[in-house]
């Protein structure tokens, strides 16, 4: 399921958009690895390479280069609002449409600026309408160009205690206007994003960390190859084109789940690797919000990540959507459980997610329940679990949340007061809604040092 799928090709129809491959990394690279991997793709005849360079976008500017048959241009942009979204709509969307109109550009790359989110940019490009291009009839980018692959630059050395991490962009001065992000949050999510990861500085990590390592990468993006890399100076052309090669047909290539796709994709290994092990947590009966509120630390210290679907007592109609990388924490609503809706509405939901709802449909509850996977690398599993169980309503309760859902909803909750995303109705957002408008950033948390 996605909410932002792009056309395919079908059954003996060939896709003539132009491809783009996106090329994303963290904030002070040390090896530079992106503009390695752009200048490696760049190489082949009839590609493009496109940066935008975002560090002085507080005062309105943004400086553009493009790279094109040996041939370099650059340009600078004042945007009035100096955001990221307004860069995207502004002049990233329509660039990419004006470049696929030309014969002799075959392949797009976007060696993407770190405040760019490759999953923002992939929304943008299937979902963002672009107007005023002469010749070109009015919609998204996707009319015009499709996105090839996501690859993720990573280096060995910085990457695991990135992502395991709790410091915000903000105190690391890499945050824009009203960004609360943690650094976890991104190093986590590009990779998840991810169809290839090329990770560099891997001889200059012990063997053991390096495992670690692989076995976190194998069970985040199961399907990714991985291209371990000794320095980005060593990447050449040959060697990129061939990561390329691997990245399976089912790949997401821009694609966005909803809060309602499975947890687990691409087939990811369940059993313990160098104290990394990947655990589900399911439960057919909702949380507690204060107990679940005093749980949520078992989340923060020895996990990398953990995401799913929750089901608060108190918030009987509301698919809350919890989400985690490292030190930082989101939670926000991802639209109604099917049971909460009306008839009508309900019939009209994703015919996948209905059937997969028809198969634990309860009669009290409907499709109702707490759907959890957690990534540790440093953390006892069975300490989660039973942290999780303990925030659980007890018979009890369960009886009350059956019964007497007004008095239910009485009960303390620190998770309701959700806010909505400021964003416009065509800005890019965040990816997990059941909705298709992204999850509302209601309550963000950090581990306390």
């Amino acid at each position: 399921m996605s909410n932002s799928a792009q056309p395919s090709e079908g059954a003996g129809h060939r896709d003539r958009r132009t491809p783009v491959v996106v090329v994303a990394g963290l904030h002070g690279d040390p090896a530079g690895t992106v503009d390695r991997i752009a200048g490696a793709l760049g190489a082949a005849d009839g590609t493009v390479i496109v940066r935008h360079d975002l560090t002085e976008l507080r005062q309105g500017i943004v400086r553009r280069t493009v790279h094109a048959a040996g041939e370099i241009s650059e340009s600078v942009h004042e945007l009035a609002h100096g955001c990221v979204s307004c860069t995207l709509k502004a002049d990233l969307l329509p660039l990419l449409c004006t470049l696929a109109a030309r014969d002799s550009v075959q392949r797009i790359v976007l060696a993407l600026d770190p405040a760019f989110e490759a999953e923002a940019v992939c929304v943008g490009i299937a979902d963002i309408p672009v107007a005023g291009i002469v010749g070109r009839v009015d919609g998204p980018a996707a009319r015009n160009v499709r996105v090839a692959a996501v690859l993720t630059a990573i280096d060995a050395r910085t990457w695991p205690a990135a992502a395991t991490g709790d410091e915000t962009l903000e105190e690391l001065g890499w945050a824009w206007a009203d960004d609360d992000r943690t650094v976890a949050q991104l190093a986590v999510g590009q990779v998840d994003f991810a169809d290839a990861v090329v990770v560099s500085g891997g001889a200059d990590v012990d063997p053991l960390e390096r495992a670690r390592m692989g076995a976190v990468l194998s069970r985040l993006v199961p399907s990714a190859p991985v291209l371990w890399t000794e320095s980005a100076d060593a990447l050449t052309p040959g060697a990129v084109d061939a990561l390329l090669s691997l990245v399976p047909p089912d790949a997401r290539r821009g694609r966005v789940f909803d809060a309602h796709a499975p947890l687990l994709r691409g087939r990811p290994p369940l059993g313990p690797e160098h104290g990394v092990q990947l655990m589900e947590f399911t439960a057919r009966r909702p949380f507690h919000p204060e107990r679940l509120h005093g749980a949520l630390d078992m989340l923060f210290d020895g996990v990398v990540t953990a995401r799913g679907r929750v089901w608060l007592a108190t918030q009987p109609e509301e698919v809350v959507w919890l989400e985690s990388a490292g030190g930082g924490l989101r939670i926000g609503g991802a639209g109604r459980w099917l049971a909460a809706m009306p008839a009508d509405e309900r019939t009209a939901a994703d015919p996948e997610r209905l059937a997969m709802a028809g198969l634990r449909w309860d009669e009290r509850f409907g499709d109702r329940d707490i759907s959890l996977v957690i990534l540790v690398h440093d953390a006892d599993p069975n300490e989660i679990r039973e942290a999780l169980h303990w925030a659980l309503v007890d018979d009890a309760e369960l009886l009350q949340v059956e019964r007497s859902p007004h008095q239910v909803a009485r009960w303390p909750d620190p998770f309701g007061d959700w806010h909505t995303d400021p964003c416009e109705p065509d800005e890019p957002r965040s990816a997990a809604a059941g909705d298709g408008r992204g999850i509302d950033t209601g309550d963000r948390a950090r581990k306390e040092k």
